[in-house]
C-alpha cells in the first residue's frame, strides 16, 4: 500500500506530454479537474474518459503504474459512494432494512466514484510527466501576476515542489522502517482498528524524526549555498512556449467549451 502512492513521483519517458511546457500542463490539469465538476451527464463523463485515456496513452506512462495510485483512496472512495448511495432521496430501487438505494442515489454515487478516480488520475499525469524543478518554474511563472498583490510566489512555488518531492522520499523511508519493525516482531496487519492504530506509533515516531532531520539538512544546504528566492534570480532553462503548447491550449479551450455546451444543452 505504501508504494502504491504515485503522486509526487516522476516517470521518465520521451513523449509529447513530457516535452510540454510545465505551465501548459498545469493549465491543462486545472481545466480537466474543473470539467469533472462541470460535467453532469453521461456524455460529458464519456468525453472526459476519452480525453484522459488519450493523454495517458500519449504520455507513455504504463497504465498499470498509474492505477496503483488509486489504492490509496479506496477507503475515501467507499465512504463517498456509500453516503451518496444510501442517503440520497428519490425513487426507491432496493430497500435493506432502514437503508434504501434510490435511483438518484445510484446515479450520484456512480458520478462521484468516476469523479474521484479521474481526479487522482488527472493529477498523477501531471506529476508523473513533470520534474520538481519544472513544476517549480511553471508555478512561479504561471502565478507571477500575483506578485503585484505582495504574495511571495517564488517561495510558495518552492515549498509546493519540495512537498511533492518529499512524498516519494517519505514513502520509501516508511517502507524501510516498516520492514525493520516487522523484522523485530512488529505486527501491522492483525488486530482491530485500535490495535492497528497503536501499532503505528513505533512507525510514526521515527518517520517524523527522519522527516524533520531531512528538512533541517535541506534548509542548511540551501543556506550554505546562499540561496535567496524572489527577484534577481535567473533560470538555467528559461521557459518558452512552443508550437505544441499553443496547439494544446486550443485543445484545452475546445474541450472545456464542449463540456460547458453539454451542461447547457443536455
Amino acid at each position: 500500500m505504501i508504494r502504491d502512492i504515485t503522486i509526487g513521483q516522476y516517470y521518465p519517458a520521451d513523449s509529447v506530454i513530457h516535452r510540454l511546457d510545465p505551465r501548459t500542463k498545469l493549465f491543462g490539469t486545472m481545466i480537466f479537474l474543473s470539467s469533472l465538476f462541470l460535467a453532469d451527464s453521461i456524455w460529458a463523463y464519456l468525453l472526459a474518459t476519452v480525453v484522459l485515456a488519450a493523454v495517458i496513452r500519449i504520455s507513455k506512462v504504463p497504465f498499470s503504474f498509474m492505477v496503483r495510485g488509486l489504492k490509496a483512496i479506496v477507503i475515501l472512495l467507499l465512504i463517498s459512494v456509500s453516503f451518496n448511495l444510501f442517503l440520497t432521496e428519490g425513487e426507491t430501487l432496493v430497500r435493506l432494512g432502514f437503508l434504501r438505494i434510490t435511483k438518484e442515489g445510484l446515479v450520484t454515487a456512480a458520478f462521484m466514484a468516476i469523479r474521484l478516480i479521474y481526479l487522482v488520475l488527472g493529477s498523477s499525469v501531471m506529476t508523473l510527466t513533470t520534474t520538481p524543478n519544472e513544476l517549480t518554474d511553471g508555478l512561479e511563472k504561471g502565478l507571477g501576476f500575483l506578485k503585484r498583490f505582495g504574495l511571495p510566489i517564488h517561495e510558495v512555488s518552492m515549498m509546493m515542489s519540495i512537498a511533492l518531492r518529499f512524498i516519494p522520499i517519505l514513502i520509501e523511508e516508511t517502507d524501510k522502517i516498516m520492514k525493520a519493525q516487522m523484522a523485530r516482531g512488529a505486527d501491522f496487519e492483525s488486530g482491530n482498528l485500535i490495535q492497528k492504530a497503536k501499532a503505528m506509533v513505533p512507525l510514526l515516531v521515527p518517520l517524523f524524526i527522519s522527516a524533520f532531520r531531512r528538512a533541517t539538512d535541506l534548509a542548511m544546504a540551501m543556506e550554505a549555498r546562499c540561496y535567496r528566492g524572489g527577484e534577481g534570480r535567473t533560470k538555467m532553462k528559461p521557459l518558452k512556449y512552443k508550437y505544441r503548447d499553443r496547439i494544446s491550449y486550443l485543445l484545452f479551450f475546445l474541450y472545456i467549451g464542449v463540456i460547458i455546451a453539454m451542461r447547457v444543452i443536455l
